[in-house]
């Protein structure tokens, strides 16, 4: 069964060690061999970079990470296309890998258009505005004080829209959240959980969920084991099958998908340790869900998604 991800940091590691192979380290959660053993036919890359980065060094690392999705990721993988507009996915090989390309964090571009509309041209297809800290367009969701967009944060969504890209709302403040559904038109939670069965703050409370799916929205599911079941030392996946179960009893059955966080996380759910895992994934969702079902998790539901931005 094909598999879309939409949420990895092997750009910021492979950024971190220059000497890691993107076709085999196995330091790499997502590199080539494990993306096909897993089925996966499109994996999201995230441009990320550590908070410690001074404002004036953003936008270099964020072109150095770019750089390495281009050369590392594409150039060196004729496996793998780079998915610049939504369509591209539904012209994917049979062999071929989707390779989209996205923003976790408005830190590169700061308060700078110019950059923005380059970030576009270089086919960034979805933009979250914060981690966890607050910057120039929003409040993360680790900013104490809670705030919500700025105007600026508010232009950014609209250009989104112009463009038809996703705007992520994983990481955001409440606040930011309720500000980001007025006004984006294509919403969604590349790697989050539901707030009810795990009470972290990265997780969406049942309002926010009803809220995102009336609005469209989709939320896929975040494997770090913190974000799954607070203080349990052996996180398994019958806890996501919880996830998947409140999800779907609040509507959310043609809105959940998969944002593994692989790469940005090194501890893991039972059985879900890589890219390469999830065959076993799929395996085990077949013993609580029929196999539409799954399949909906697994692709569907996100293809669904991109025909109504893209139709």
């Amino acid at each position: 069964m094909q598999i879309i991800d939409t949420h990895c940091d092997a750009l910021y590691k492979l950024q971190q060690d220059k000497q890691l192979n993107f076709r085999r380290s196995s330091q790499l959660q997502t590199n080539l061999k494990r993306l096909k053993a897993g089925n996966v036919k499109v994996q999201f890359f995230a441009i990320f970079l550590d908070p410690k980065v001074l404002s004036d060094e953003a936008w270099t690392k964020t072109l150095e990470q770019i750089e390495i999705f281009q050369r590392e990721i594409l150039e060196k993988n004729r496996e793998m296309k780079q998915i610049k507009k939504w369509n591209d996915i539904h012209t994917l090989k049979e062999n071929e890998i989707g390779a989209v390309l996205t923003l976790e964090g408005a830190e590169s571009f700061g308060n700078d258009f110019t950059k923005l509309e380059q970030l576009y041209d270089f086919g960034v297809l979805s933009i979250g505005l914060t981690w966890n800290n607050a910057n120039l367009c929003a409040d993360g969701v680790g900013e104490l004080r809670g705030a919500g967009l700025t105007s600026l944060g508010k232009e950014v969504i609209i250009e989104n829209n112009k463009r038809k890209v996703l705007t992520d709302v994983s990481h955001l403040s409440e606040k930011s959240f309720w500000d980001t559904l007025e006004i984006a038109d294509y919403v969604f939670a590349s790697h989050s959980n539901a707030k009810t069965i795990c009470p972290h703050p990265r997780n969406l409370s049942d309002e926010q969920l009803k809220a995102l799916f009336q609005k469209g929205g989709h939320i896929h599911l975040v494997f770090y084991p913190t974000f799954v079941k607070m203080n349990e030392k052996k996180v398994s996946i019958g806890h996501l099958v919880d996830h998947i179960d409140h999800i779907c009893s609040l509507g959310g059955l043609h809105h959940i998908g998969f944002g593994s966080d692989f790469d940005g996380i090194d501890e893991f759910v039972q059985g879900l340790e890589n890219a390469a895992k999830y065959p076993y994934f799929i395996e085990q969702l077949l013993k609580y869900y029929s196999e539409e079902h799954v399949r909906r998790f697994a692709y569907k539901n996100f293809l669904s998604f991109i025909s109504s931005v893209h139709p």
